[in-house]
């Protein structure tokens, strides 16, 4: 494979310039901004900001309503989690196996991942609708037995299930993508040895799709604290009884319902943190679990 190598440095240069751009205005530009508003505190009625340090801070960790938050987000990332990777190898094991319609299903599966969070939390919306979804015809057995706009519990199920399906076509493609590459050799010298597809799984393929599961842990979890506005905004509304209120929408209630800007900065600066450090926690502990050969 051959290097480009330019005379001049210009047009290098010219390349890297749009993406920089980019880069520069929709990642460092915000996250300097929300720094700085962590630091600082509006003046009423506008008039400038005042450098108040870690009074932010102090506030936001020491609100009860905000550790409560932590308690739902962290419940909801494991759930959903540890609930769309379980059914997304379940799924790929089935369709790797090369059954009658295994394509058809192949494309379906990963069909859900183009659907955006809104959509999907409007979907689950009418599913769990005590009134007029699936989930009425609890209510005509026991009227009152299911409705998550009055059981907390039951708030929390709904976004943690919508939040999995979400999440399980992203899971599929990796794992079926991970399956695919080991050598059917393998497979077919455990079936003549007498293992049954449920023991080649536990002894040859699930070893083997250690460093994917690994990888799906860290973007699932990540993904679950950053990326799921969407479904509870359009789901639950973080209700009832700030239930649902996971911290990426505290964030955005307390900015842009509450005017506190400065704290939701600082409670974006935590969540920052947070996720950095549940990620190095992973890298750390967890990948030496993982057998890349």
């Amino acid at each position: 494979m051959r290097r480009a190598h330019f005379k001049t440095s210009w047009i290098v240069a010219a390349l890297l310039a749009p993406q920089l751009l980019v880069i520069f205005i929709f990642f460092y530009w915000p996250s300097a901004q929300a720094l700085y508003w962590a630091f600082t505190l509006e003046q009423p009625w506008g008039g400038g900001n005042t450098w108040v340090g870690f009074d932010n801070f102090r506030a936001v960790l020491s609100d009860p309503y905000y550790w409560g938050s932590v308690r739902v987000s962290v419940i909801f990332a494991l759930a959903t989690t540890a609930l769309a990777m379980g059914m997304a190898l379940t799924l790929a094991l089935f369709v790797d196996r090369q059954l009658a319609g295994y394509k058809v299903f192949r494309v379906g599966l990963i069909w859900p991942y183009a659907v955006a969070a809104p959509a999907v939390g409007l979907a689950f919306q009418f599913v769990f609708n005590p009134g007029a979804g699936i989930f009425s015809y609890i209510n005509t057995l026991s009227p009152g037995l299911w409705d998550p706009s009055r059981y907390p519990a039951q708030a929390v199920l709904t976004i943690i299930i919508a939040g999995a399906w979400k999440q399980v076509a992203y899971s599929f493609i990796f794992f079926l993508a991970a399956l695919q590459s080991i050598p059917r050799s393998l497979t077919e010298a455990a079936a003549m040895d007498g293992a049954r597809p449920m023991r080649r799984m536990i002894d040859l393929q699930l070893p083997l799709l250690t460093p994917t599961i690994f990888f799906l842990i860290v973007i699932n979890i990540t993904d679950s604290f950053t990326d799921s506005f969407g479904i509870v905004d359009t789901l639950t509304g973080g209700g009832p009884f700030r239930a649902t209120d996971l911290m990426v929408y505290k964030i955005y209630s307390d900015g842009f319902r509450g005017f506190d800007y400065s704290g939701a900065a600082a409670q974006s600066i935590i969540l920052m943190l947070l996720v950095m450090a549940l990620t190095f926690v992973q890298f750390r502990y967890v990948e030496k679990r993982v057998h890349y050969s």
